[in-house]
């Protein structure tokens, strides 16, 4: 007897229907075709014990399994569930209904409980483009998998609910998902800037950051607040809309790290250690998996102390900061992962971790200096648009007892700068906010009266700015034009926009 069940394989961050037949007939023997991976290859044993302890027995025939398309790897163990059904279908031992409208995963343990899959989101965004009337999952997909509107989604714990299910159709486990109302209570972050004392200064450049997305660099000595203030960014950024929270949990999804959870409405933070390797750092493997840049998709990538990064592993984030996405590439496949994240790095200003001018620095010679900054190359920091410097904060502002302005009196401002470019680049598919502007864009959106011209011209050569520092001033003078509600830039804009670029100063070395 022949039995059809479909299922679904994921590939980057889509999905795509898998057929999976299984055919009976007399013999011995037992035949697993469809370039199946060796999870899928050793679930065999897993599905023979399983369907056991559900009082079924594994017939004593030749069973072929065909997993189409027979020219795509199937990797994992979700496919134990569709595979141990189809056996039972295909003995006669379960006579299901409609078996062609679902979409079937799940990983089997020996006893028939069923394990959650990584994927299972994309699975039923899929699903519901193919037409399917809904999918069947393990018990902690259910809510990931009912974010998609308009698909039914049943959820189950034991291989024996799903197969009663199948025969009868009782609808006890259905799942269902309030994505608006569940966006609608985003909960307040416990970071916020209100506990950050002094450092006012600091705190204008992180909003700057914020309403335009520009990635930053903050230098300082140990304990001047550098992660206090990072670890505060998400908590200004603006709230997720419904397209954002979807991609960013899709990709969460591939990455197993949903833990039974719905969507991710809040704005990712990443913050991997030092010792990373690249390809932790921006995806790949054996079997490609998402990367620290793709987790953190529309939110925040942290990278505390750069310069103990290994240079390989910075090198790399180059090309999916400038493009916003990382394509991993094999022989067979190519995956593209999404990769639109703010960079917030932080680093000592010497080796000593002091400043020049600091009484607790011993003092370092320029090829000292040039040595230790020379691990974080120009093309690198030519993708960061502000560095400034982190003053330590004095005891007087230490001892202050009321509280700074909150994340979310800052918050506002920059939803409203946010808006503001949206206008302003509606017709743009690939620009949402001012820092991934091109030159033909900064051209025509940061043009400058004679004054700011003057200006400008007059900081490039008394401050020697290098000359990548023109365009990545243009585009934080927008912003910051931007928070005031300004349509033209203005001296004051530009002027401030010059403080934000510490490391394009001759003699910053000391």
């Amino acid at each position: 007897m022949l039995t059809q069940i479909f299922g679904s394989a994921v590939f980057g961050i889509d999905a795509q229907q898998i057929t999976i037949e299984v055919h009976i007939h007399p013999g011995v023997g037992y035949h697993l075709v469809g370039l199946p991976d060796n999870a899928v290859k050793e679930s065999n044993h897993r599905i023979a014990a399983a369907v056991m302890e559900c009082g079924f027995k594994l017939p004593g025939k030749r069973i072929t399994i065909n997993m189409a398309p027979a020219d795509l790897r199937k990797e994992g163990a979700a496919y134990d569930v569709p595979i141990a059904l189809g056996i039972l279908v295909a003995s006669g031992q379960v006579v299901p209904q409609a078996l062609d409208k679902w979409i079937i995963m799940g990983e089997l343990s020996l006893d028939g409980t069923l394990r959650p899959v990584r994927g299972a989101l994309p699975m039923a965004l899929q699903a519901k483009v193919d037409g399917f009337k809904g999918v069947l999952v393990p018990a902690e997909n259910g809510q990931e998998a009912a974010i998609v509107d308009g698909l039914e989604v049943h959820a189950f714990a034991h291989l024996n609910d799903l197969i009663s299910f199948l025969q009868s159709h009782h609808q006890n486990n259905l799942v269902t998902y309030d994505l608006s109302a569940q966006l609608d209570s985003m909960p307040k972050s416990i970071l916020d800037f209100e506990d950050v004392k002094g450092q006012e200064s600091i705190k204008r450049c992180m909003e700057v950051a914020a309403a335009g997305g520009h990635n930053i660099l903050l230098i300082g000595p140990p304990g001047a607040g550098k992660t206090m203030l990072a670890k505060r960014l998400p908590s200004i950024l603006p709230p997720m809309s419904t397209a954002e929270a979807l991609e960013t949990t899709k990709i969460h999804s591939v990455a197993g790290q949903m833990k039974g959870s719905g969507i991710i409405h809040q704005r990712p933070f990443r913050s991997p250690h030092h010792t990373i390797s690249d390809v932790a750092l921006v995806g790949g493997g054996t079997y490609p998996q998402p990367g620290e840049i793709s987790l953190a998709h529309h939110g925040v990538l942290f990278l505390d102390e750069l310069p103990e990064f290994k240079r390989s592993v910075l090198e790399v984030m180059r090309q999916p900061l400038e493009d916003r996405e990382v394509t991993i590439a094999r022989a067979k496949f190519t995956l593209t992962y999404p990769a639109s994240f703010m960079l917030v790095a932080s680093m000592n200003p010497t080796p000593s971790g002091y400043f020049h001018d600091d009484k607790s620095s011993p003092g370092h010679s320029a090829a000292e200096m040039q040595r230790y900054l020379g691990k974080i190359s120009g093309p690198l920091l030519d993708r960061i648009d502000l560095h400034v410097e982190v003053q330590p904060v004095p005891f007087e502002k230490l001892a202050q007892t009321p509280l700074a302005e909150s994340s979310d009196d800052i918050r506002q401002r920059v939803i409203v700068a946010r808006e503001r470019q949206t206008q302003r680049f509606a017709d743009m598919h690939n620009v949402h906010h001012n820092a991934e502007m091109n030159t033909k864009q900064i051209r025509k959106y940061c043009q400058l009266s004679k004054d700011s011209l003057t200006l400008l011209k007059t900081a490039m050569d008394r401050l020697r700015l290098s000359a990548r520092a023109y365009d990545r001033i243009l585009k934080v003078a927008r912003t910051i034009a931007d928070l005031e509600g300004s349509d033209a830039i203005a001296d004051a804009h530009i002027a401030e926009a010059i403080q934000y670029r510490s490391l394009d100063r001759e003699g910053w070395l000391g």
